[in-house]
């Protein structure tokens, strides 16, 4: 069955970097568009990007646009979100889904904390 691991959260201050990472196993990678979804306590999940098949077509949340970037390794089978210029407000959960809606099988999901 599909799996997805996501990994690399943590707790950053606002203004710093963190490099998220999905990996993928029970599915043929490079056939499927891949999203990134966060969920902050209370909310529910917000799309942020999606990535076609071969990464050549990115898509973003305006909420994030310009500070974060998606990025796939197909002969890894892994999904990476570059997140920079971290907000208190990107406080969440943050997880990868298979599809391009974001609404695919999930993985665990991995924290993000962002302190002012």
């Amino acid at each position: 069955q599909v799996q997805l691991v996501e990994s690399g959260g943590g707790l950053v201050q606002a203004g710093e970097s963190l490099r998220l990472s999905c990996a993928a196993s029970g599915l043929t990678f490079s056939a499927y568009y891949m999203s990134w979804v966060r969920q902050a306590p209370g909310k529910g999940p917000e799309w942020l990007s999606s990535i076609s098949n071969y990464g050549d077509f990115t898509r973003y949340a305006d909420s994030v646009k310009g500070r974060f970037t998606i990025s796939r390794d197909n002969a890894k089978n892994i999904l990476y979100l570059q997140m920079n210029s971290l907000k208190p407000e990107d406080t969440a959960l943050y997880y990868c889904a298979r599809g391009s809606d974001g609404k695919g099988p999930r993985g665990q999901g991995t924290q993000v904390t962002v302190s002012s």
